[in-house]
């Protein structure tokens, strides 16, 4: 039987991480999807009245986690301004996770928001999360979305939704700024701590475990980054509250996978100078992760410059580490052994540039030309493409949902190479082209 499992961990943490904020009930919540796999995986009931904020499972304590971040370069003051986090579901294989819903009122960090969400950004999340998770991409993923019934005023007046988000953790990067920001060096070593103990116990007992939490987090970003890379998602607002400490990717915004392979394609229409392109990628990680260091150095070393230096030190083999997860994975996908020159790879690259070749597809139809059974397993056959994802949207916002679930069926396994998906590798219409993405706000 499947029943709420919750043991709270987060608040129990000092007050200045959280303030205790149940949702803001709706009037006619109607669940539009449901995840029933990833229902079972966490042994949750389907209770529409529990996603729609309107009634709190047993064990929840919601809270609205606080948070800062450097947004495009500036640093300011954040926190969950339209998300509450139910609690920490604890599954019976003894995983947690984090519940929250997103889109579920007014918090004391909305900033002058209303704190809710329409329902297409939160069907969009629901669609490349999934996808995401399906190729093999570290992600929060998404468990149902509830239609409230209510309008939402953005440019003009939109049907509202709230998203159920699952993650490992919504500790993120903007987590320890605030804490060194706006809290002392002993509310840093707890948060330390506790995100030890979560997301990395075996280096607990580490002598120098803020040094190897400093290590970690760096290399599952290198690793992240380079699988965003290997497929064409552009994340579009890698702003450092949006980087997740457990190496998850986290706040499906303006992102979008690249038809035409470039390396500035930009999607998000609040990107006007390309800080977070596909190319500046692999670049702007490390300049976050250098956040992350800067509110570390008490607990590195008592001296600042031995800190720094050993800071200093592990950023830089950030590119490295990326550049190995990238040229193995770019051998993978093109069938080439270790010993063929790297060359062959910014050759390669760099033909598709002048041909505006299509990404994904390219290394589609060298997959079955090859016909290297290997090379499937690192080249999907389909993506979530922007014009079918655009497609199912409009059509859910207007009543019908069958090609949403089709896409998601298609979505499941982007491996498969099946019939069904030939469809969702066409390209999109020529007048797509200048195809841009919002926040969702």
């Amino acid at each position: 039987m499947q029943k709420w499992n919750f043991n709270n961990s987060y608040t129990k943490l000092p007050k200045l991480f959280y303030t205790k904020q149940k949702p803001i009930s709706v009037d006619a919540p109607k669940m539009i999807i449901f995840n029933e796999a990833l229902a079972n995986t966490l042994n949750i009931p389907q209770q529409s009245q529990v996603f729609a904020g309107n009634a709190i499972p047993d064990g929840a304590e919601p809270i609205s986690q606080a948070y800062a971040g450097h947004q495009f370069g500036h640093f300011t003051m954040l926190g969950d301004g339209r998300a509450v986090l139910l609690g920490e579901q604890v599954t019976p294989s003894g995983e947690r996770f984090d519940i929250q819903l997103k889109g579920s009122g007014k918090t004391p960090y909305s900033r002058g928001g209303d704190g809710r969400a329409a329902l297409a950004p939160m069907l969009r999340e629901y669609i490349i999360s999934e996808a995401m998770y399906a190729l093999g991409i570290p992600t929060t993923r998404s468990l149902a979305v509830i239609a409230t019934g209510e309008k939402v005023r953005r440019e003009k007046n939109l049907p509202g939704a709230i998203l159920t988000r699952v993650a490992s953790s919504h500790i993120r990067v903007g987590t320890f700024e605030y804490a060194a920001n706006f809290g002392t060096v002993d509310d840093v070593r707890t948060l330390a701590d506790y995100t030890i103990a979560r997301h990395f116990p075996d280096i607990e007992a580490s002598e120098d475990k803020y040094l190897q939490l400093l290590k970690e987090v760096i290399s599952r970003q290198a690793s992240l980054i380079a699988k965003w890379q290997l497929v064409g998602f552009i994340h579009g607002v890698m702003n450092t509250d949006n980087m997740a400490i457990s190496g998850e990717t986290i706040d499906y915004g303006p992102c979008a996978f690249m038809d035409t392979y470039h390396p500035d394609t930009v999607f998000s229409s609040i990107d006007t100078h390309g800080r977070y392109a596909y190319s500046n990628q692999p670049k702007i990680a490390p300049w976050n992760l250098a956040r992350f260091a800067e509110t570390i150095l008490p607990l590195l070393h008592k001296n600042k410059k031995q800190a720094v230096e050993l800071a200093q030190d592990e950023i830089a083999k950030f590119q490295d580490l990326y550049k190995n997860n990238w040229q193995s994975g770019m051998r993978a996908k093109m069938g080439l052994s270790d010993d063929e020159p790297e060359q062959l790879i910014e050759d390669f690259l760099r033909q598709m540039q002048q041909t505006q070749a299509d990404y994904t597809n390219t290394f589609r139809n060298l997959t079955l030309q090859k016909g290297q059974a290997s090379m499937k397993l690192h080249n999907p056959a389909i993506i979530p493409r922007n014009h079918k994802v655009e497609e199912a949207l409009a059509a859910a916002v207007n009543g019908d949902i069958s090609l949403l679930h089709k896409l998601l069926h298609a979505l499941q396994n982007p491996y498969a190479y099946t019939e069904e998906q030939e469809e969702y590798a066409e390209l999109p219409p020529a007048d797509s082209c200048g195809y841009k993405t919002f926040c969702g706000t």
